[in-house]
């Protein structure tokens, strides 16, 4: 793909090519830069292609004139990065929005991202790639060259090769457009391609002011967590010793407790009916019977937190800002869910003693919120079920409201246990689950179970209805949407029940955990522009929660600004049931 470019090195042909690029409603966009993170290198080159030609600015010779953050020779350039009128089309358009809001101090404005374009138009098809070179190749049939991608972009003279490689990504980018503007429009995914655009920038920010970890703090913590888990682990051997088979003479026996085989065998020569599995869930019955197994969920989770969520964190935190700038992958599973690296915020325990390691920085508060319900309240708005969203109207808590309709109490009758037992079942309904997994769940028999189920959608007639068909609509068409229009293809072999069955637990579920996501995710572009101005900044979220950093004199304006964000984005796709957002300013990452 043979390309003609222009180098721009001076103030006066910044101006002069700024102009011209003006003129084209639709730009390819992209950067080279001389590392990965924003915090360690510097930004080399910027280029535009505008379908006639790329022009590449080089940043070089500005840096050297005493920067290029404040330098009032790029304000053209700055201005037609931020411009929203201008389309900019950009391949994972979070690196590039990262590096020019670093050093250029501006926004990246209009995007169209065909990284997430490529991922939303797969619809969860996980064979394919979506590399600008795999992309390109897979729309416009063109091969891309990506040799010079790893080559020195700092040194003082670029190589013709270096040019050419950085105007001809620039310019493939305008024939991808075109494909994919046409293919997302033919799979209705314009809308949520465009919430997809518009999230790009808030996420860039937030992994750009990062969250303040308390190295101190956490220390403290994993020295009782490993504390803990040897004692936990000593109790552990004492109980399935006598399950052992082979005796020794000097004491007692141990086994590898983190090796499954061995700590089934165990507990079968104990005489504990195990299942195939040793999944939480399929123990959790067992528990409350017998004490080896209550024993052992107790120390895996003290161990996985001692081991996931050890010493390695403390390595993610930058010396310079004493913050973690994880990763956010913005759609990280087909459901359109973000997931998170480099390390996993997202996975944090919700113990207090783990989140108050997060905290704000000296004169800061955390502004904390998450959606009330938000995914209950999503499936009553799809089922239209009166007595679902009456629930929700009424304002009474949900999950008690159920619990005296499968119990037969009043409200003001139900216990903690029944509204827990509740709330099981309620979230179970979510991610459709049957009978025999919701026994499993409680330890209820499958004929209690079944009577519970029963009764449950006696009361929501409508919600079974509105499942079943959800799920018999799945199984012929094999394809799931969110509000928003996302897609996911479901494949499954028709002949083989288990497989059938997962589908129609998936595609039930993905409408509800992707419309949450939806919610999320235009709640964060809202809350985005409602903070400009403001000493607030988004520093972490966790699905349903959002974690705002600000001046404490602050705090209190910008908890009402959160909540509002919040509440309009959920509005905009519920609208049967009010949206609820809870609300906390704290010194610390907890409720």
């Amino acid at each position: 793909m043979d390309v003609y470019f222009q180098l721009v090195t001076d103030a006066e042909a910044v101006k002069a090519a700024c102009e011209r690029l003006s003129a084209e409603e639709t730009l390819g966009f992209d950067t080279e830069t001389t590392e990965l993170d924003p915090h360690d290198g510097d930004l080399r080159l910027v280029q535009f292609s505008s379908g006639k030609g790329s022009v590449i600015f080089d940043m070089l010779p500005f840096r050297e004139k005493g920067g290029v953050r404040e330098n009032a020779e790029l304000a053209p350039l700055r201005d037609l990065i931020a411009s929203e009128r201008h389309r900019k089309v950009v391949h994972n358009a979070k690196f590039d929005a990262k590096w020019v809001r670093h050093h250029l101090g501006c926004e990246l404005g209009g995007v169209f991202d065909t990284y997430l374009a490529s991922l939303l138009i797969a619809a969860g098809e996980t064979e394919r790639r979506h590399s600008l070179a795999d992309v390109a190749q897979f729309f416009t049939g063109v091969e891309l060259d990506k040799s010079e991608q790893v080559s020195d972009w700092a040194s003082p003279e670029l190589s013709q090769s270096q040019l050419e490689y950085a105007a001809r990504d620039a310019a493939v980018l305008l024939p991808l457009h075109r494909q994919m503007a046409d293919r997302l429009k033919a799979d209705d995914l314009e809308r949520v391609a465009e919430l997809e655009f518009e999230t790009v920038v808030p996420v860039a920010e937030m992994e750009l002011n990062g969250f303040f970890l308390d190295e101190e703090r956490w220390r403290e913590r994993l020295t009782e967590v490993k504390a803990v888990a040897e004692k936990k682990a000593e109790e552990l051997q004492d109980l399935l010793a006598a399950g052992v088979a082979q005796a020794t003479l000097f004491g007692r026996t141990e086994i590898n407790l983190d090796s499954h085989t061995q700590v089934m065998g165990a507990l079968l020569n104990l005489g504990i009916p195990m299942p195939e599995s040793t999944r939480a869930w399929q123990l959790q019955p067992l528990a409350g019977k017998y004490p080896p197994v209550a024993k052992l969920l107790e120390y895996r989770e003290v161990q996985k937190a001692a081991t996931s969520f050890g010493e390695n964190i403390l390595e993610f935190v930058r010396p310079d800002t004493g913050r973690v700038h994880a990763d956010f992958r913005q759609i990280g599973a087909p459901t359109g869910r973000f997931s998170c690296s480099h390390p996993n915020l997202q996975q944090i325990p919700h113990e207090t003693k783990y989140r108050r390691c997060f905290r704000a920085s000296e004169g800061k508060k955390l502004v904390i919120a998450d959606y009330s319900q938000i995914e209950l309240r999503i499936l009553a708005d799809f089922s239209d079920d009166s007595a679902f969203i009456e629930a929700f109207v009424s304002g009474q808590d949900f999950h008690t409201m159920t619990a005296a309709q499968v119990f037969k109490v009043k409200p003001e009758e139900v216990t903690a246990e029944q509204r827990s037992f509740a709330k099981r079942l309620n979230f179970g309904i979510v991610y459709g689950v049957g009978a025999s997994r919701f026994g499993l769940m409680t330890g209820l028999s499958q004929t209690d179970a079944e009577n519970t189920m029963r009764k449950y959608f006696s009361t929501y007639r409508k919600l079974d209805e509105y499942l079943r068909t959800s799920a018999a609509k799945v199984t012929d068409e094999r394809i799931a949407r969110t509000a928003s229009g996302r897609t996911l293809k479901l494949r499954f072999d028709a002949a083989n029940r288990q497989e059938v069955g997962a589908a129609r637990r998936y595609g039930v579920n993905m409408p509800i955990q992707g419309t949450s996501a939806d919610i999320l995710k235009r709640s964060l572009r809202l809350l985005h522009d409602d903070l400009r101005s403001t000493s607030g900044k988004l520093v972490n979220i966790v699905h349903d929660e959002v974690i705002v950093e600000c001046d404490a004199q602050e705090a209190d304006t910008i908890a009402a600004t959160l909540e509002s964000a919040m509440v309009r984005g959920g509005e905009e796709y519920v609208r049967k049931v009010p949206v609820k957002v809870d609300v906390n300013v704290s010194d610390e990452w907890t409720k």
